[in-house]
């Protein structure tokens, strides 16, 4: 499945938000509003105005919610999940060009909070993946001691680790060794 700039862009951020939880076996990432403000700008989240301490806690729940879809035992309870989280969000598509960036689609209400923002843009690409039948893509990495989550763009949908450079590495040299024993 072809993934636009829109969904690539929503898909990375889901997966950056997610892995901030300490649901996924590391610290809490979002610990406060400097760390809340950090991932607004590394994802380049327009339209942000001040962040407050009620905006932390309702990133923080939507995050949980994301969670849930990825670790969803099955494609149901996936969509039960992500459809009671879009059922609270004020979807208000609209085109629009900004920043750069080529026109395209944003969902959340212009007067949304960050949490909406989020919980549209993001819960709106997921639910593309989920409707082109492509859940099996939501992954947790296969490290044994990783709980990180990633979408997997692969063609052939090989991806097992959250970051090659890393999980992947690491895994494929404790591999080696083994191997190399016996």
């Amino acid at each position: 499945m072809p993934f636009g700039h829109d969904m690539v862009h929503s898909l990375a951020t889901v997966v950056e938000l997610v892995n901030t939880s300490p649901s996924t076996g590391g610290d809490e990432g979002l610990s406060g509003l400097a760390e809340l403000q950090a991932f607004v700008e590394s994802r380049k989240i327009s339209g942000v105005s001040t962040l407050t301490a009620r905006d932390l806690g309702q990133v923080r729940m939507v995050r949980e919610a994301f969670h849930r879809v990825f670790t969803a035992p099955d494609q149901p309870t996936a969509v039960r999940t992500l459809n009671a989280l879009l059922a609270e969000t004020r979807i208000t598509p609209r085109l629009t060009e900004h920043d750069g960036h080529p026109l395209h689609v944003h969902y959340f209400a212009a007067d949304a909070t960050l949490a909406e923002h989020v919980a549209a843009d993001c819960g709106v690409a997921l639910a593309h993946l989920l409707v082109e039948g492509e859940a099996e893509r939501l992954r947790t990495c296969s490290a044994p001691d990783c709980d990180r989550v990633f979408v997997d763009e692969s063609r052939n949908r090989s991806r097992v680790y959250c970051d090659s450079r890393t999980c992947g590495n690491r895994m494929h040299v404790a591999a080696y060794r083994a191997r190399r024993r016996a």
